[in-house]
């Protein structure tokens, strides 16, 4: 056994055997991948192997597709047999909203490149000849779905790995992983102790022990999920075509043939167990465990497949497998790096293992070895969970989200189980006021206020809030609304040289003056964004940095782990210690004066500058910013004062009209005002100038993270826009394809409809030849064509002359 590799990868299934593939792709075979047992154990051997295009979320499908295009290949590759089976798939829509969600992912198989149609009855029937199709609208007809052999396609991926200069070690259980002062890791295995560059958690069902080991989590839950395979059935005999692989609703499940006879899936939403009673995990000694079916759980669903398809009632059943299938909260997988720690990545928690272990592989080897990967790899981050994710979360969300597997979750639409976890001391206060919460990295915060007593009627049209949210616009336009933004993640950055360091790692100028606040963004050293902060100066060697509150725990290590050995900088997470009111609208600086002696005039506060004031005798950290285009100030006061404060500006500005409003209300006033959002603009995938960004780079700079690759980076074809979309109840919401003719040059990125402007907008990545002011294309909105306009500025307020009032 090699003693020294650059990478140890834990676990050879599906997603450890991938990724070793891939980093070999990127040119790194210094790589060993260590399996306890056989390659394959755990969940991948047991696996269905289906490996659908359609998913839910746009970054994950391109995962789906990578994978789909790599699998036919793998056997001519390598010369294992896989058993790859090209028969498509059929996804049925069995009411408006499954049917609605459908037209949207067929919008993203245009700009990903899957084979995608949806089709009638008729079609169906003639696709599956066997099916009923009593309550079926519709179906998507995704082409390039097929499904193979797990153990086949996990050895083909471990042999071409292998052929690149990767080593296997099997039979060898890794014990403990201990750090080195020298930032390498020891992997001590029953073999003996290998050091390491980088260690990987590829381990599957048994990865929150390993992460253990390195006092980290992966909030993962093991699942028994149950498949049956049938004994051949005789229609299937006579025939020399293969079925679709099938996807129904009312099923909830899956079924196809399995040669000649056929496999039923069951994803039941009742009666659930883990694959490890009490608790979801498994026990060292477990490789290639089953677990004793239980036909009586799953029947129901087992007939309604039969009802769907009748020729599957016409053999007897000849196996039935029951085994571990692990899950995260949010059903994405765990890809990046675990928090607080340098050089441990994850790679597991994927519920669809031999779907996306191509795609996961490929993406989270880019990432490891260039610093960056090809697509927006947020969403899948293990950083989005926190200590709020403790055990008894996972478990909920977990069983949530297997009895949701084939539930069609609409626009805006979420599930209660294990809410609330985090609240600011506002929580009851703004439910008692019909606030509806949202949840972002545990915390609940308003989404749109209930004034009726109404609830939301999701859809992918505009729906009965519409124009709740348009009076809360209103309401910030014309008087004065209140918003609790306490989830906001805040780091105190302070010392001799705490202004160096942050301008060695924001790409625009750290305020100079007292007071001075200033957008900045953290890149990679491939000139990447990775993040976006607020940054005020408080005092000549004190910082206040603000970001998105789900990237508390992202950010929170890029400027930890940027800090260099004996540099004079002292990084406190504050965000726990203070809670956030916004005050926006034209009658804000009149109500703040009613309960302030500080001066709020606009030559002693000015727009984008902080000051320490008391607001109600709170004191209280005021920046005069606005993400919604109006006059207004984030009042960032201690936790335990916040409803005092809430209480003090609530009753003060019942003279002038003030409102409550939420995140919907915020997005329609954003995107007026042109501003880019991270995690859907500002992202991995771009660069500054790509997104449009360079008046916040200083080139003047001597140098700072990613400068020299902005600078050297070649011209790529695509560029980020904003334009309006003669849209007429549906807006886009990101995803949907940009179209010139028949031709797709782009993606849209985020959307939303300005009240103030009466304008559907939209943010879209294009080719650059449609950047210029006034470019038109068409942006296909629920499976329309929809005009859309280039605008060479915001579509309200450009001048930013509101917030300067």
């Amino acid at each position: 056994m090699n003693t020294n590799a650059r990478i140890v990868v834990i676990g050879g299934g599906m997603m450890g055997a991938s990724l070793l593939y891939h980093l070999g792709l990127e040119g790194c075979t210094d790589t060993l991948l260590v399996e306890k047992s056989e390659l394959t154990s755990g969940s991948t051997w047991h696996a269905a192997g289906q490996c659908p295009n359609i998913t839910g979320s746009y970054n994950l499908a391109k995962i789906h597709a990578y994978s789909n295009k790599l699998y036919p290949r793998l056997e001519a590759l390598t010369g294992q047999y896989v058993s790859w089976h090209a028969c498509g798939g059929l996804r049925l829509a069995t009411n408006a909203a499954e049917l609605a969600w459908l037209k949207y992912v067929y919008g993203y198989s245009k700009s990903i490149g899957f084979g995608m149609e949806i089709v009638g009855l008729d079609d169906i029937r003639r696709l599956n000849p066997f099916l009923t199709t009593d309550n079926v609208l519709a179906a998507a007809w995704t082409t390039d779905d097929g499904h193979g052999d797990p153990s086949g396609l996990c050895n083909a991926l471990a042999k071409a790995a292998r052929d690149l200069g990767a080593c296997i070690e099997r039979h060898n259980r890794v014990v403990d992983i201990r750090p080195r002062r020298s930032g390498e890791w020891d992997v001590i295995t029953e073999k003996g102790t290998i050091v390491a560059e980088m260690v990987v958690n590829a381990a599957g069902c048994y990865a929150r022990e390993v992460a253990r080991m390195v006092g980290a989590d992966a909030p993962i839950t093991n699942m028994q999920h149950h498949y049956l395979v049938t004994h051949p059935i005789p229609a299937f005999l006579e025939r020399s075509e293969e079925i679709p692989v099938m996807r129904d609703p009312y099923t909830s499940g899956y079924f196809r043939q399995e040669q000649k006879s056929g496999l039923i899936g069951i994803y039941e939403s009742t009666g659930l167990r883990e694959a490890w009673a009490p608790r979801g995990h498994p026990t060292w000694e477990a490789s290639n465990e089953l677990f004793a079916d239980d036909v009586e759980r799953i029947a129901p669903w087992v007939e309604r497949a039969i009802e769907r398809m009748p020729v599957l009632g016409e053999a007897g059943i000849r196996r039935i497998i029951n085994g571990a299938i692990p899950h995260t909260p949010d059903g994405a997988p765990l890809l990046g790096p675990a928090a607080g720690l340098k050089n441990f990545w994850m790679c597991c928690g994927t519920s669809f293992g031999i779907a996306q272990g191509g795609g996961c592989g490929k993406y989270l080897a880019q990432w490891m070895l260039h610093g960056d990967a090809e697509i927006n790899m947020t969403e899948f981050d293990p950083r989005r969970f926190g200590e709020f994710a403790d055990e008894a979360y996972v478990r909920d969300k977990v069983f949530q989200d297997y009895r949701l597997t084939f539930t069609t979750r609409r626009p805006g639409e979420e599930e209660m189980a294990a809410r609330p976890k985090k609240t600011s001391p506002l929580y009851e206060r703004l439910q008692a006021q019909g606030c509806v919460h949202t949840e972002t990295f545990g915390w609940e915060r308003p989404k749109w206020f209930s004034l009726d007593g109404r609830s939301e009627d999701y859809a992918y049209a505009r729906n009965n809030v519409f124009d709740v949210v348009r009076d809360e616009v209103i309401a910030v336009q014309e008087r004065v609304g209140i918003l609790d933004l306490t989830g906001f993640s805040k780091y105190d950055i302070e010392g001799a040289q705490a202004e160096a360091f942050l301008n060695r790692i924001c790409a625009n100028q750290i305020p100079r003056k007292l007071g001075g606040v200033a957008l900045v963004h953290l890149l990679s050293p491939g000139g990447r964004i990775q993040g976006e902060m607020t940054v005020s100066r408080l005092a000549g060697d004190r910082f206040y940095a603000l970001s998105a509150a789900a990237a508390e725990l992202r950010d929170w290590d890029l400027l930890t782990q940027s800090v260099r050995p004996g540099e004079s900088v002292r990084i406190e997470n504050v965000t726990q210690d203070r809670g956030v009111l916004v005050v926006s609208g034209p009658r804000s600086r009149e109500l703040l004066s009613r309960l302030s002696d500080a001066d709020l005039g606009n030559d002693a506060f000015r727009w984008l500058t902080a000051r320490e004031i008391s607001v109600a005798g709170i004191a209280v950290r005021a920046l005069r910013v606005s993400y919604v285009g109006e006059l207004g100030w984030e009042l960032h006061a201690p936790m335990s004062l916040m409803a005092a404060l809430y209480d003090a500006l609530w009753g003060a500005g019942q003279v002038f009209g003030i409102a409550n409003y939420g995140l919907y209300a915020v997005n329609s006033m954003r995107i007026e005002k042109a501003y880019k959002a991270w995690s859907t603009e500002l992202t991995n995938e771009l660069n500054m100038l790509e997104a449009d960004l360079s008046r916040f780079i200083n080139f003047s700079k001597e140098d700072f993270v990613g400068r020299a690759a902005t600078l050297a980076q070649a011209p790529r074809p695509f560029q980020i826009v904003y334009a309006r979309v003669a849209a007429t109840d549906t807006d886009a919401r990101g995803g949907e394809p940009a179209l010139d003719q028949n031709r797709c040059i782009g993606v849209t990125t985020s959307g939303a409809y300005g009240h103030r402007v009466g304008k559907s907008l939209v943010f879209a990545c294009v080719e650059p030849q449609f950047a210029a002011s006034g470019s038109r294309f068409d942006v296909l909105v629920q499976g329309e064509r929809r005009a859309a306009t280039v605008l060479a500025q915001a579509a309200y307020d450009p001048d930013n002359l509101r917030m300067r009032m």
